[in-house]
């Protein structure tokens, strides 16, 4: 008899996100509980989060996550660090003992600002140069992967089921207004703790259920553009691609989502002019940052969250609401685990965005 891990599951994954749209901050525990209802939908190889509002007393600086494999790369890295920014903080971030984790790097964080005269210096500005100094360390300091480096926010993942994941990394001490999770079935690629979900770049986080067929191409075309995929999952280019349409190339996230889940050619000729030539140019000028293949994403950003599925929908999605706040799950029961009496629920279209917004703006969470 097959036991559980013995068996591919392609539908397998996870996904889960609570955002309020007031700024209320609320603590992890919810997040876990919801991705804890999908347990069998993981294997134990790769859980995660996302938090955003969880740094307020450090909301000027970058907060980087690191994993270390030793203390030279450590150490390597720091010196890095020292010679380019401003480092008001560091430690190791906390965690607790726990049965079912295992073999963890090192695990530290950084709260930091460039120099303004290096930053001045690179005629950069501070987000390209903080993404910059993310792929440096990623592929030339070995041993390090630089995780998550976003401004008062950060992720937390790991080797093992997402539920003990979020226990190790004592999330029910943090508070924010939104919230992503992740549980991993691996299918193509392996499990690790830079593998497990959510991928970061500066405020940027995804988490990802289904399977890039068309990462090979993603990937090259991206590298091109400076972008390194060095975490070894193809999760990781759907991060690069909505980072270049919309911090580079100025796409409003809707735009960004009509590229990267486009139409098809068939559908596009049966639009009236208006629709035709929009998603004709889209198609046109980013050919190479369509993604194919079954997905739904949702993605983390400062002040609100994106929510696509691949045109076909070929991954289960489905978003609720209950007062100020919105919620998304790969399955209802995520939802309904954490807010029985909900106001509304719908399951998106294919290709459908699904976007919200802090209503106060996302410098004044409450």
């Amino acid at each position: 008899m097959l036991k559980e891990g013995q068996i591919r599951i392609p539908s397998g994954c996870a996904i889960s996100g609570v955002f309020n749209r007031d700024g209320k901050r609320v603590n992890g525990s919810d997040i876990i509980t919801s991705i804890s209802v999908m347990h069998d939908r993981s294997n134990g190889l790769g859980g995660g989060f996302a938090g955003y509002g969880i740094y307020p007393e450090y909301k000027d600086f970058f907060a980087f996550h690191v994993f270390f494999d030793s203390k030279e790369s450590r150490a390597e890295c720091e010196k890095y660090l020292d010679g380019r920014f401003d480092v008001y903080e560091k430690g190791e971030i906390p965690t607790r003992k726990h049965k079912n984790i295992s073999g963890a790097p090192g695990i530290w964080r950084y709260f930091i600002k460039p120099r303004a005269g290096i930053l001045d210096a690179a005629m950069l500005d501070e987000r390209e140069f903080v993404a910059r100094t993310v792929f440096f360390m990623n592929t030339e300091i070995k041993g390090a992967y630089v995780f998550s480096s976003g401004k008062n926010m950060g992720i937390f993942k790991a080797v093992g089921y997402p539920e003990d994941v979020g226990e190790y990394y004592r999330l029910e001490d943090y508070r924010g207004y939104s919230w992503t999770a992740h549980g991993r079935y691996p299918t193509n690629t392996p499990g690790w703790w830079g593998g497990a979900h959510p991928f970061g770049l500066l405020d940027l986080s995804v988490v990802h259920n289904g399977e890039i067929s068309s990462y090979d191409a993603n990937r090259r075309h991206m590298e091109m553009f400076g972008y390194k995929c060095t975490l070894l999952t193809d999760t990781e280019v759907i991060t690069y691609i909505l980072d270049y349409l919309v911090r580079k190339r100025g796409l409003t996230l809707t735009e960004a989502s009509n590229v990267i889940a486009a139409p098809f050619w068939g559908t596009i000729e049966k639009m009236d002019a208006e629709r035709k030539g929009y998603y004709s140019y889209l198609r046109q000028a980013f050919p190479e940052m369509l993604i194919t293949g079954p997905f739904s994403i949702l993605a983390g950003f400062e002040g609100g969250m994106l929510a696509l599925n691949d045109r076909l929908k070929l991954r289960s999605m489905v978003t609720a609401e209950k007062d100020k706040t919105t919620y998304f799950a790969s399955e209802e029961c995520a939802i309904r685990i954490i807010s029985p009496e909900i106001d509304s629920i719908r399951a998106p279209k294919g290709g459908e965005p699904v976007i919200v917004t802090l209503e106060n703006g996302a410098d004044n969470p409450q």
